[in-house]
C-alpha cells in the first residue's frame, strides 16, 4: 500500500510527488499517453529559463526528478478508482491493482468529444460521458459505447448488468479484443433523435436503434473518475478547498483539472499545496 497515490504526471502531479516524496511518504505517480505539455514547442515565461524550455523537456525532466527522489513512476492505463471499506483507495490499471491512504487527482482536464454531427444537441438527451454515473437511468435498454480502448470496454462492463444490450461503436477504428459485446466498427454520420437520442446513423445508409450512447473516446479523464467517486465538480473542473481538498475525504486535486489559469506556474503551486495537504491528512489517519 501506498501513502499517497497520483494519476497524472504532468507539472501539478510531480510537483506533489516531490512534496509527498520529501515528506518521507511512499508515493506512487501513474501517468498514461501524451501530456498536454509535451505538445508545447516553447515555454519561456517559466520562472528560470531565460531562453526557454520545450514543453517535452521540462516534461521528462520532471518524470525523472521525481523518479531519482524514489518516486514510483507507472506508465499504466488507469480504468478505475474505489474507496474501499477501511477508507483507502482502490486504483485499478489495464495491468495491475494499487491501493492508497490518499489520492491526487492531477490529470489535466480533457474530454474527447467526437466529430459527430448531433453530439452536442443530444449530450445530457441520452448521451453521457459516465457509465456508472448515469448507467441507472438506461435499465433494461438499449445501449452502446463509443469507443475502442480498454476505457471503453471498462464502461461497458458497468452498463452489462443495467442495460439489456450493449453494444460498441468504434466508428471506423479498430475493433477491440472482447467477445462479451457485439462490436460496430462502420464509421458513423449523424446521431439522430427528438427530444431524445433514438438511432446512429452510419456511413452506409444502415443504423441502429438505441436508448443511449456513452462515449469512452481515448483514456478515462479526471472528470470522468471524479464523477464516480462523488466528487464535486464545476463544469468539467474539481472543485476544490484552498487547501486543495475536495468534498471526498483523502482526496485532493491540483493542476489544470481544478481549472482557473491554465499555466505551469499554476500548476506547480497547486501540486505542491496537494502534496502537503495529502501528507498532513495521512499523518493525521494514522494517529
Amino acid at each position: 500500500m501506498y501513502d499517497i497515490i497520483i494519476i497524472g504526471a504532468g507539472p501539478a502531479g510531480i510537483s506533489a510527488s516531490l512534496y509527498a516524496k520529501r515528506a518521507n511518504r511512499s508515493v506512487l505517480v501513474i501517468y498514461y499517453g501524451e501530456s498536454q505539455l509535451e505538445k508545447a514547442h516553447l515555454i519561456d515565461n517559466y520562472y528560470g529559463f531565460d531562453g526557454g524550455i520545450s514543453g517535452t523537456d521540462l516534461y521528462n525532466g520532471g518524470i525523472n526528478q521525481a523518479k531519482n527522489l524514489g518516486v514510483d513512476v507507472k506508465n499504466e492505463e488507469v480504468l478505475h478508482i474505489s474507496m474501499n471499506g477501511e477508507m483507502n483507495y482502490e486504483v485499478k490499471t489495464a495491468d495491475n491493482e494499487y491501493t492508497g491512504k490518499a489520492l491526487i487527482m492531477a490529470t489535466g482536464n480533457k474530454k474527447l468529444r467526437p466529430n459527430i454531427k448531433g453530439v452536442v444537441d443530444f449530450e445530457a438527451k441520452g448521451i453521457s460521458y459516465c457509465a456508472i454515473c448515469d448507467g441507472f437511468f438506461f435499465r433494461n435498454k438499449t445501449v452502446a459505447v463509443l469507443g475502442n480502448g480498454d476505457y471503453a470496454l471498462s464502461e461497458a462492463a458497468d452498463l452489462e448488468n443495467i442495460a439489456q444490450k450493449v453494444y460498441i461503436l468504434t466508428n471506423g477504428e479498430p475493433a477491440p479484443e472482447t467477445d462479451k459485446y457485439e462490436v460496430i466498427t462502420k464509421k458513423i454520420s449523424e446521431i439522430k433523435g427528438d427530444m431524445k437520442i433514438r438511432e446512429i446513423a452510419f456511413e452506409d445508409g444502415s443504423s441502429l436503434e438505441l436508448d443511449g450512447l456513452f462515449i469512452a473516446l481515448g483514456v478515462a479523464g479526471g472528470a470522468d473518475f471524479a464523477k464516480k467517486l462523488g466528487i464535486a465538480l464545476d463544469g468539467d473542473s474539481i472543485k476544490v478547498k484552498e487547501d486543495l481538498s475536495t468534498n471526498v475525504p483523502g482526496v485532493f486535486s491540483c493542476g489544470n483539472i481544478t481549472g482557473g489559469l491554465l499555466q505551469v506556474c499554476k500548476a506547480v503551486y497547486e501540486g505542491a499545496e496537494a502534496g502537503l495537504s495529502a501528507v498532513k491528512y495521512v499523518k493525521n489517519k494514522e494517529n
